[in-house]
């Protein structure tokens, strides 16, 4: 793992912006991200902690874009360290502020079947959580994020730029349903989120998580969501997706370094 310290200047094939503080190279088990998180969670208290997942080039593009439509750029010299760290710290806490006001949230009964999964979309919704090795890429970042809360941390990688995918708000929603079921946001791809508990939960809160995941996909008699039901109690992740083609994160290969920002 590389380590950089926050506010060092950005070299974009490295890093998203002066506030990546690790590199992984080489990844090939999602258990890495996940130990590699918490290593980092322990060298930066007071701040949360997000790292990329899946299409760590196409998640950096369509992130930039989310940011710059939540915030606008101010002319800042980004060859300039100090004022780029500025920048990137202040935008982290604007849009981290737009998305804690109550009167833009996105409830989370209008996100009711907003995925509409087909069969095969909720076959992949199964493998990822199965099989979580399979959406990572092989190069992934970790981003410190100067926020308090963890619902807030998705500010260091705003991400849901096309209109048939779920927006930063919608994906903000969705992090915070899932923290009433034990599960922290954990990581950001270009297709899927990736989320953690301290510990598996019980087939009685599978159940419950499974609830609400129908709520998001829709299709409930499903036999997807028995199988969820039966693999979530195994295992601390939880992988869904939030774009409209998240299924593909299974089916091709990710760039890794060739696609890097």
């Amino acid at each position: 793992m590389t380590t950089f310290e926050p506010g060092e200047p950005p070299v974009r094939r490295n890093r998203l912006d002066s506030n990546t503080v690790a590199r992984l190279d080489d990844v090939t088990t999602f258990a890495q991200l996940l130990d590699a998180a918490e290593l980092v969670r322990m060298d930066h208290p007071g701040v949360r902690i997000l790292c990329t997942l899946d299409d760590l080039g196409q998640c950096a593009y369509t992130s930039m874009h989310a940011t710059l439509g939540l915030v606008d750029d101010d002319g800042t010299d980004h060859d300039d360290p100090v004022a780029s760290h500025h920048f990137d710290n202040n935008a982290v806490a604007r849009i981290a502020a737009l998305l804690d006001n109550p009167a833009a949230r996105v409830p989370w009964e209008a996100l009711r079947d907003t995925r509409n999964a087909s069969e095969d979309e909720l076959t992949a919704l199964v493998t990822a959580n199965r099989s979580p090795d399979r959406v990572v890429d092989d190069v992934v970042l970790i981003q410190r994020v100067p926020v308090d809360r963890d619902d807030l941390a998705i500010a260091g990688i705003p991400n849901g730029y096309f209109a048939d995918d779920w927006s930063t708000y919608d994906n903000h929603t969705v992090i915070r349903r899932m923290a009433t079921h034990g599960y922290r946001h954990l990581a950001i791809g270009a297709s899927l989120l990736a989320f953690a508990r301290p510990t598996p939960p019980t087939p009685e809160q599978a159940a419950a998580l499974v609830t609400d995941l129908t709520h998001l996909y829709g299709s409930p008699t499903a036999i997807a969501w028995h199988e969820l039901a039966v693999q979530l109690p195994t295992q601390r992740h939880l992988i869904l997706g939030y774009a409209e083609n998240y299924a593909d994160a299974l089916t091709t290969d990710t760039e890794g370094a060739s696609g890097q920002p």
